[in-house]
């Protein structure tokens, strides 16, 4: 499965910005990106690994429950 890099605009607005074969390469396309932003409020990079981009879409889009606090 191929991992996709991704930008993430608030309104969940996405656009793929690449795919790679493995992690490594992706990880560090993401951290160079990362580096390069002007960041605007709320816009972050994702990695994600998936089937096809739209699988990856979809997972970018649900709504994740937080983990425990530390306290519980």
């Amino acid at each position: 499965m191929p991992y996709y890099v991704y930008r993430v605009r608030p309104f969940a607005q996405l656009q793929c910005l690449a795919e790679f074969a493995q992690f490594a390469p992706a990880s560090a396309h993401a951290k160079q990106l990362r580096a390069a932003q002007t960041t605007e409020a709320g816009e972050r990079i994702r990695v994600m690994h998936a089937e096809t981009a739209l699988a990856a879409e979809d997972l970018l889009l649900q709504i994740r429950e937080p983990g425990p606090s530390g306290d519980e």
